[in-house]
């Protein structure tokens, strides 16, 4: 299967059928935009409830960050327990713990309703310090898990055999295979008589005569009582942009020394930004999966040495032999610590929602996300609706978080703009490689692939006019403001953009001489 990046996950050996349905309905209760995990549990979800269903996948179904990620299932947050009390309060926790605990019910259910082989464990939880202020983090980390009811206790060590100064367990945790997992859910709906649609690409929904009205990038349209938006952010610019950062995390699977014993648990340190550690089984051989070195999207000089940093970790730290995969993801985080599930905020999204912001819990928060929807469209109301509302405002101590937010998009809408005018002429490109250097006093984003055939686009992303950066270990065109993803050829990756990059054209000559002056370019682009 495919995803949304140059480097192959652990998890793409699953393949995915889809067969186009024999007849579009004239109008369905809801249409679905992404068929990641969040997308096919809403549809799951509404389908047993009697609700007919079109998922539209402006890719292939699992593109994006299902087949991506570390798939934890995990009741103690990335986000520690002591900064969601610390914003939103103690009673406000414990609802955030029972959530989680119902997400993974909620995969647990579909598992045995829907007899999915997906390597489902419940395991324990492991965090260990390596000084003293990691270890005063954690004991107030530790009292968290404690008072909202999560099992743990202090041990000696830890299951990675790594030099520790304290180290606690938690019980409640979870990992499976997630896109085996997804296409046991992608059969359901299908058996269930949902509909899906791949390479549809959703970019305007608009209202008539109380239903809403999709239209596409093809030209076609469909119609709809409710839409839910199950894409990391909604289509286009609008408030919940300003309300969001876009994060990429990387993941490495080692096969380590002979004898190895690898940890049942998922194993967590405390550096900043922290490390994961799960054990993964493939063709009935055992690895140990490595992630971390989160950072913003388009906010490092060089992807690439994020792999190089991690690979150095693991090496200076485990007993590794052979790195057999790696890879990135993107994620986004909420300004408040908690993410948006529910009614699309503000006028003109009557019948819509979305599901976003579950930074690096996708799995927990987009299985919670089908339940918590499907009740609201159905039942017009859900047990968490109030906690995860979009609509919420924050608690005050989440307004500078979103202010540096903001003001960090302000500072790429400017300098993109000014910065540039000091680049002149064109630079050497090695084979895959991208860059943006300038033409005739414009902007280029230039590519160059393995076989050294050029390809160029106008940098200036399509959602709201930042300067997109090229991602050297992805092959990517990443925008710093909002997360929007581009290929190198310019076609869409990851919105919240709806439209590719404008292209520039090359003559054919110097297309097939693989030259690196644009003097030879037409001018002419592509919309």
């Amino acid at each position: 299967m495919l995803r949304d990046g140059k480097n192959k996950s652990v998890w793409q050996e699953t393949s995915m059928s889809v067969s186009k349905p024999a007849e579009i309905l004239e109008k369905y209760d809801v249409l679905i935009v992404g068929a990641g995990i969040t997308g096919l549990t809403t549809a799951v979800r509404l389908l047993e409830m009697g609700k007919t269903c079109l998922l539209t996948e402006a890719n292939r179904v699992g593109f994006g960050t299902t087949s991506g990620t570390s798939a934890h299932l995990n009741t103690v947050l990335d986000t520690p327990y002591t900064q969601i009390i610390k914003q939103h309060g103690v009673e406000k926790a414990r609802r955030v713990l029972e959530s989680t605990r119902e997400a993974i019910r909620v995969v647990e259910g579909n598992v045995a309703r829907y007899h999915i082989e997906c390597d489902l464990e419940r395991c324990h939880g492991i965090m260990y310090a390596q000084n003293e202020k990691e270890k005063d983090e954690l004991t107030r980390i530790r009292d968290a898990i404690k008072e909202l009811g999560i099992p743990c206790e202090e041990i000696e060590g830890n299951p990675l055999s790594v030099p520790s100064l304290y180290a606690i367990q938690f019980q409640e945790q979870g990992r499976f295979h997630p896109t085996k997992y997804l296409k046991g859910l992608l059969k359901a709906v299908l058996d269930r008589g949902g509909h899906i649609l791949e390479q549809t690409l959703v970019q305007h929904v608009t209202e008539k005569d109380g239903a809403r009205v999709i239209k596409t990038a093809d030209g076609r349209m469909f119609v709809a009582d409710n839409v839910v938006y199950a894409t990391h952010t909604p289509p286009g610019i609008q408030q919940m942009s300003f309300r969001l950062s876009p994060y990429r995390s990387y993941i490495q699977v080692w096969e380590l020394v002979e004898n190895y014993v690898f940890p049942d648990e998922v194993v967590y340190d405390m550096q900043e930004p922290f490390h994961y550690f799960r054990q993964v089984v493939e063709n009935g051989k055992t690895y140990l999966m490595v992630g971390g070195q989160d950072h913003k999207t388009a906010h490092h000089q060089n992807e690439q040495y994020n792999f190089l940093e991690l690979e150095a970790f693991v090496r200076g730290t485990l007993p590794a032999k052979q790195k057999r995969y790696e890879w990135s993801s993107q994620y986004y985080e909420s300004q408040d610590s908690l993410p948006f599930i529910g009614q699309f905020p503000g006028p003109g999204h009557d019948n819509e929602y979305i599901a976003t912001g579950f930074g690096g819990n996708g799995m927990i928060f987009g299985s919670l996300s089908g339940v918590l929807i499907a009740d609201l469209i159905v039942n017009k109301s859900s047990t968490y609706s109030d906690l995860y509302s979009p609509a919420r405002v924050g608690p005050l101590s989440s307004i500078p978080d979103l202010l540096l937010e903001n003001l960090d998009v302000v500072k790429h809408f400017i300098q993109d703009r000014f910065t540039w005018e000091k680049v002149e002429g064109m630079v050497e490109l090695a084979c895959g490689e991208g860059k943006i250097v300038k033409y005739e006093g414009e902007r280029v984003g230039v590519y160059k692939d393995e076989e050294g055939h050029i390809t160029a686009v106008d940098p200036v992303c399509r959602h709201a006019a930042c300067v997109v950066k090229w991602n050297n270990t992805e092959h990517s065109w990443d925008c710093p403001c909002h997360g929007a993803r581009y290929a190198p050829d310019g076609s869409l990756l990851n919105g919240p953009s709806v439209a590719p990059l404008k292209r520039w054209e090359f003559d054919q000559e110097a297309s097939a001489q693989a030259t690196d002056d644009t003097s030879s370019a037409r001018r002419d682009m592509n919309e």
